[in-house]
């Protein structure tokens, strides 16, 4: 039985057949709707996404400073409250309540929680809120109406998505590297403006929909006919945004695995001739948001990169975001990013590549523009 075991240790196998993007655990918005079912049987949500501009605000080019020194005192209102209250604890003074320390019967310290206060309030306002998902039921949709209504039409992203998905589906979810690629829109704005886009890995469309804000036109892509439809709901859902700046969004079918556009007038998320000529003659933009999870897709990726880009009339920008994801391996015994060491690899790959006939160039964006969409932007992004 002993030798069994050990045999057993030495060859641990892990299985995981759902991922969770934790941006749906720790969403400001107050709830979740899980508002219907989609064509496989999975659960989708609706989800309020706040946008710390409005979309008016971005019209009318109010200065971004105007949101960061509101943001600043409020940061430093939280200090100060934090301050005042660890002063107190110093000085041994009781709280607003009159709590004090209690002793057992043998002498020891017995620990009350001290009563919330303002200041507790105040502090966790800088904190995020786990947020638990609301079966909207049939029926029941007044019950929701208020909180609708505190959204204004401006200064919300609104996204129908799934949660816990398998590894396939992960493109029904929401992940923190589309908005911190939508911020840095939000914050280049001009330098997108009247751009014509392609968005390689759309997924739920969030990001192509806050970049059709300021573009003229963006191509949304991505692959099954489930994802795309759930993204063309979302880019419906929104339209009222993007409608200021003329901007449109179209949502179309791009396989990396295969070397042309779909152009199958059966397929719903087909490519006409006049689209693939509009997007070869005028695409200045391509962007792509947490697609690097997969090494072989990471490759297929590059390759459509390239094929895409040999193709179009004029030189391009390519923007790529993506949240380093650290796991532990038997293979290392160490905490590493495999994903992520293979898109550099990549990457740099493609930046030496020398066929005399494209030149890449790679430049590190420095994360230190401001935030317009409310998450937590760690360090990995």
């Amino acid at each position: 039985m002993v030798d069994l075991a050990e045999e057993e240790m030495d060859n641990p196998t892990f299985r995981s057949d759902t991922v969770l993007s934790d941006v749906h655990l720790h969403c400001p918005g107050k709830r979740h709707l899980m508002v219907r079912l989609n064509a496989v049987g999975q659960p989708v949500f609706l989800s309020y996404f706040k946008l710390l501009w409005s979309t008016e605000d971005l019209a009318s080019g109010k200065h971004v400073r105007e949101i960061t020194a509101g943001r600043e005192h409020q940061s430093r209102s939280g200090d100060e409250l934090c301050d005042k209250d660890r002063s107190n604890k110093k000085k041994g003074e009781s709280n607003s309540e009159g709590v004090e320390a209690l002793l057992d019967d043998d002498g020891d310290l017995e620990v009350v929680r001290r009563p919330r206060n303002a200041s507790d309030l105040e502090a966790e306002d800088l904190l995020r809120d786990i947020v638990c998902p609301v079966i909207l039921m049939k029926g029941k949709e007044d019950a929701f109406e208020d909180e609708e209504q505190e959204c204004t039409c401006s200064d919300v992203v609104k996204i129908e998505h799934t949660m816990a998905t398998p590894l396939e589906d992960v493109g029904k979810q929401v992940w923190r590297a589309a908005f911190l690629l939508a911020d840095y829109i939000l914050f280049k704005r001009d330098t997108f403006r009247c751009c014509s886009v392609l968005e390689l890995g759309g997924g739920t469309g969030i990001t192509s929909i806050i970049m059709g804000t300021v573009a003229k036109r963006v191509y949304c892509t991505d692959v099954g006919e489930d994802l795309l439809a759930m993204c063309e709901q979302n880019v419906a859902l929104n339209k009222h945004l993007m409608e200021p700046g003329g901007g449109e969004v179209k949502v179309k079918e791009l396989d990396w695995l295969k070397d042309e556009f779909c152009t199958d007038p059966e397929a719903p998320y087909s490519w006409s001739e006049e689209e693939i000529a509009d997007l070869l003659d005028h695409c200045s933009v391509i962007m792509a948001a947490d697609v690097f999870y997969d090494d072989d897709l990471t490759d297929a990726l590059f390759r459509s990169l390239y094929r895409i880009t040999h193709n179009l009339r004029s030189s391009c920008t390519v923007y790529l975001a993506l949240e380093k994801r650290l796991n532990f391996t038997l293979r290392h015994m160490d905490v590493t990013c495999e994903a992520y060491s293979h898109f550099r690899n990549t990457l740099n790959g493609l930046e030496n590549l020398q066929d005399g006939k494209m030149k890449y160039t790679v430049e590190p964006i420095k994360l230190d523009f401001c935030q317009f969409l409310v998450y937590e932007r760690i360090e990995q992004l």
